[in-house]
């Protein structure tokens, strides 16, 4: 698809593919309702989204921490959320870690575009050896000459605080091994908003997994529910997402997707 030929007004997500882009005609994201045991970040990510939508000043994001916690579902939560509050004026475009050196291409196309935008970089993580992307990204984040447009804000979720992967070796740097460290936590320190996820205890799981039962009016019972989380050796919103998936399975029923 030729990108001059995307109506960048109509459809609620882009997906962009470093030269072009394709519209999703539907965000697939569980209500904010449903997202239980992270109601600090939930809170936050939410007005944050939703500021952005009517055009007020907002944060670019980092969501980081804990895998399965439901930092990916929030950022999508919260943009469907925004859409039911402010009609058409925002949009979520998700961009693969590797189409990341043509955030420049896409932000130059969304200046000119009479709508806000988050732009939406999951599970990104660069190499101890890309100096490249992170410095470009900084840019981004932080007033150089590529820097996004007032109408586009970045939401990136990773594993790492400091996104960027560190050499064993800095620790035992002679000179000052703090730069090294302070240098990554550059790159962290450029998004306004920095949301922590942590793994969850067993009454936040269990919180989680009612949370769904109740919606989809499911069957279950705590000590199952415990049993299926020690199988896999995690407890998470994503260990109960699947243990709601079997549940309904077994039930014969159908789930929307999240």
């Amino acid at each position: 698809m030729n990108d001059q030929a995307t109506d960048w007004t109509s459809a609620p997500a882009y997906v962009w593919e470093g030269t072009s882009a394709r519209p999703v005609l539907r965000i697939d994201a569980p209500r904010l309702e449903l997202l239980r045991g992270i109601d600090r970040q939930k809170a936050a990510a939410a007005e944050n989204v939703l500021r952005l939508a009517r055009g007020h000043a907002a944060h670019d994001m980092l969501l980081w921490g804990s895998r399965g916690m439901g930092k990916s579902a929030l950022v999508r939560s919260s943009v469907r959320a925004a859409q039911d509050e402010v009609p058409g004026r925002i949009a979520l475009v998700q961009i693969a870690t590797d189409a990341v050196t043509s955030l420049t291409a896409l932000f130059t196309r969304l200046a000119s575009i009479d709508r806000q935008f988050l732009v939406f970089i999951d599970d990104l993580g660069f190499a101890a050896e890309d100096a490249a992307g992170p410095r470009h990204l900084r840019s981004w984040l932080d007033g150089g000459v590529e820097a996004r447009p007032g109408n586009v804000r970045l939401a990136v979720t990773s594993n790492r605080r400091a996104i960027v992967a560190r050499h064993h070796v800095e620790q035992d740097d002679p000179l000052n091994p703090r730069d090294a460290v302070d240098d990554q936590l550059a790159l962290a320190d450029r998004f306004g908003l920095s949301l922590g996820f942590h793994a969850c205890s067993q009454d936040e799981y269990l919180a989680i997994v009612r949370g769904y039962v109740e919606e989809y009016g499911l069957d279950w019972t705590e000590g199952e529910a415990l049993e299926w989380a020690k199988r896999r050796g995690a407890r998470s919103g994503r260990v109960a997402w699947h243990f709601i998936t079997e549940l309904a399975g077994r039930a014969g029923r159908a789930l929307p997707a999240t």
